[in-house]
């Protein structure tokens, strides 16, 4: 599914009762994970495939390592059961489609099962700077369009859960795959006491508390949907589509328009500035270079669109951009 303009959904879910998936003692359970590189999709990948083999299933996993830079698409398979023989999931054969980011998840909706595939996925949006013709904010992008209600329509369960915004109300952004896990937790049926002893042995000792959280509320979320979802199809698209206009507007109120006067700023930690050259050489503004202690720098602040490809591209996470309203920053924006 795509389209040609931005989708905004941020908090939805639809489904009927809960879906009974298949045993996977009898037949392989599949799992596809896909988001952008720099998300964590490898390591819910793996995560998923240790607690399974911990159950005592053979677990087969397969993943793209080529795109796992930051910014690239990345996917991983995850199979598991009492006998598994391919890594690779077929198509129309995955259970579950965990997707960290919004337009990857819909990139692969054809590889779910139509009768009993589930959709979980973030409404996170990261969409390429090079395929924009203008990269100021509030510009047009060429992105999906569909609502929720019109992809819902087209899996047996689906969820799409704001998880970088949860994650971000716990102090840490990076814990949205996390959020995820604990949605994905609902539909597996493993001891969440292993759920969360398996968390705690992947993330950093120092998050172990604000994963275990973000790992409940992502599970939290999903048995609320579940419990409070109206039993009428067009109720739950009324719901939805209601939820959806009013986001949208919410959030164009708050972004800057294409022709409002904002400030780029970026936010460089010198120390994690490794030189590799890679921002300078991959800018598409040509405004970043090395200072003569060979460290990032913004050199034509005018030029600077704020696309934040150098933020996604950074491997050491040295760049963060800051978009900053004129109004507030107590000057005008970048002459355009």
């Amino acid at each position: 599914m795509s389209g040609p303009g931005p989708s905004v959904p941020q908090l939805a879910a639809a489904a009927a009762a809960p879906i009974v998936l298949a045993d996977p003692s009898r037949v392989p359970f599949n799992v596809l994970v896909v988001g952008v590189g720099g998300q964590g999709v490898i390591m819910v990948s793996k995560l998923i495939a240790l607690l399974a083999q911990k159950q005592g299933y053979e677990v087969k996993q397969s993943e793209v390592h080529g795109m796992a830079k930051r910014g690239g698409a990345v996917f991983s398979h995850v199979r598991f059961g009492r006998q598994v023989w391919s890594p690779t999931i077929p198509q129309g054969e995955v259970d579950v489609l965990i997707a960290l980011e919004w337009a990857e998840g819909l990139r692969w909706l054809t590889y779910l099962k139509p009768d009993t595939g589930i959709f979980i996925c973030d409404t996170k949006r990261i969409v390429p700077p090079f395929a924009c013709r203008d990269r100021r904010p509030g510009a047009a992008m060429r992105y999906v369009r569909e609502t929720q209600a019109e992809v819902i329509a087209h899996v047996a369960q689906g969820y799409a859960i704001d998880a970088t915004r949860m994650a971000e109300q716990l102090g840490n952004e990076r814990a949205a795959n996390v959020v995820l896990l604990g949605a994905l937790s609902t539909a597996l049926h493993f001891p969440v006491a292993e759920w969360e002893q398996v968390v705690a042995e992947f993330v950093p000792k120092k998050t172990v508390a604000v994963n275990i959280e973000a790992f409940r509320r992502g599970r939290h979320w999903i048995e609320q949907a579940q419990d409070g979802l109206p039993q009428v199809e067009t109720q739950v698209e009324t719901q939805i589509e209601t939820q959806v206009e009013t986001q949208v507007e919410t959030i164009e109120a708050r972004a800057p328009s294409v022709d409002a006067a904002y400030r780029v700023r970026l936010e460089i930690t010198p120390a994690w500035c490794k030189s590799c050259d890679i921002c300078v050489k991959l800018c598409p503004e040509r405004c970043l270079r090395l200072n003569a202690e060979r460290i990032v720098e913004l050199a034509e602040p005018d030029k600077c669109t704020g696309c934040r490809l150098c933020e996604w591209l950074c491997p050491d996470f040295a760049i963060r951009v800051h978009l900053d309203h004129a109004s507030v920053a107590g000057e005008r924006g970048p002459a355009r």
